[in-house]
């Protein structure tokens, strides 16, 4: 009985409940640890992100038989040419429409009113229910849309804040491309050779799920922004790069992401011209499908391997357990844990075989 597989899992299970249990009632003990871990958390992940976006870029460099010092002041100089050319060429043009769309809102509130009025003209039947929430909407919305684009901007300022801030992120960055391929090498040293190997192709895998995760969101992403911001530009829409860089950002919630992107597209639209209604979805649609069918599938490939219905489940979970932070880092965690089972699995499936 002791040596049955089922046993020792469900021994192993219990272990991990009472050291759980232990933890929890021993947090007195733990709290000066989570404070280091949360001090350094911000600047480890902001490092940890680059390092997989900019490794590629260093190889590259390496190739030619660069040293590895010089090919990561080369890579810290590409970073800093890519964010001077965004705040020279991009964030001014993005900045003017964000303006004008907000010196715009009396205008947006009289054609709203005006639509609602046209609709009650021609004597169109809207529920009762429907038309009191019309109207205390439209009743309020400046007021709405002025406290919308006030939580946005105070979010951008305290971002731009919080990013100006985390000067540790370079230091980090700079050492994980110096000496991050001797991470698992260090970790693996106190194992025996076969426990070793096991945990070097585990640790290999989840570095393969990370960067296909990160390097695939941010090629997505910024084919994403190219391709909305020709669409809204051919079909002539108000604020197009703004609405393109909003749909870049939101693409970093993976599958929700894209319907959050398409409503500040859809309400410029209708007030812009009804029709504009039917062209921005058409438009969006195109891009989308684009994204997801063509993009998507080649960039990221087949190792997330995650089912649409999974991802849904992940994202809310995620969402009411710890907000916003939580729903953008929930499906590279849930894939890293999923990494993580299926090694242990195959494991275990490939000694059972030889017992």
């Amino acid at each position: 009985m002791y040596k049955k597989r089922s046993f020792q899992i469900l021994v192993v299970l219990v272990l991990i409940f009472l050291l759980i249990l232990l933890i929890s009632k021993t947090q007195f003990i733990f709290e000066p640890l989570l404070k280091y871990i949360s001090a350094v958390a911000v600047p480890v992940i902001g490092a940890g992100i680059l390092y997989y976006l900019t490794k590629p870029v260093m190889h590259f460099f390496e190739s030619f038989k660069m040293n590895r010092i010089v090919s990561i002041i080369l890579v810290f100089l590409l970073l800093i040419g890519l964010i001077s050319l965004f705040i020279l060429y991009i964030f001014p043009i993005a900045q003017r429409q964000v303006t004008n769309l907000i010196n715009n809102i009396p205008f947006i509130v009289h054609r709203t009113q005006n639509l609602i009025a046209f609709l009650q003209t021609y004597e169109i039947h809207i529920p009762e229910q429907v038309d009191e929430a019309i109207d205390h909407f439209t009743s309020n919305i400046q007021a709405y849309i002025e406290n919308v684009m006030s939580y946005l901007f105070d979010f951008i300022t305290n971002l731009i804040t919080f990013i100006a801030s985390l000067v540790l992120i370079p230091f980090f960055l700079f050492f994980m491309l110096k000496d991050g391929h001797k991470l698992v090498p260090f970790i693996t040293q106190i194992f025996n050779e076969k426990q070793s190997e096991n945990l070097r192709r585990l640790l290999y895998k989840i570095d393969e799920t990370l960067t296909a995760f990160i390097q695939g969101q941010l090629i997505v992403s910024f084919f994403l922004v190219i391709l909305l911001f020709i669409a809204y530009w051919l079909i002539g829409l108000n604020y197009a790069l703004t609405l393109a860089l909003f749909g870049m950002i939101m693409n970093v919630i993976p599958f929700v992401g894209p319907f959050l992107a398409v409503i500040p597209a859809l309400i410029v639209g209708a007030i812009q011209d009804p029709m504009m209604l039917i062209w921005v979805s058409i438009a969006t649609l195109i891009a989308q499908q684009i994204e997801s069918n063509l993009i998507s599938p080649n960039v990221m490939g087949r190792v997330l391997a995650l089912h649409p219905l999974t991802v849904i489940t992940v994202i809310l979970a995620a969402g009411s357990i710890a907000g916003f932070l939580g729903i953008l880092f929930a499906v590279p965690f849930y894939a890293v844990i999923k990494t993580i089972f299926i090694h242990f699995y195959q494991m275990y499936r490939q000694q059972e075989a030889k017992d």
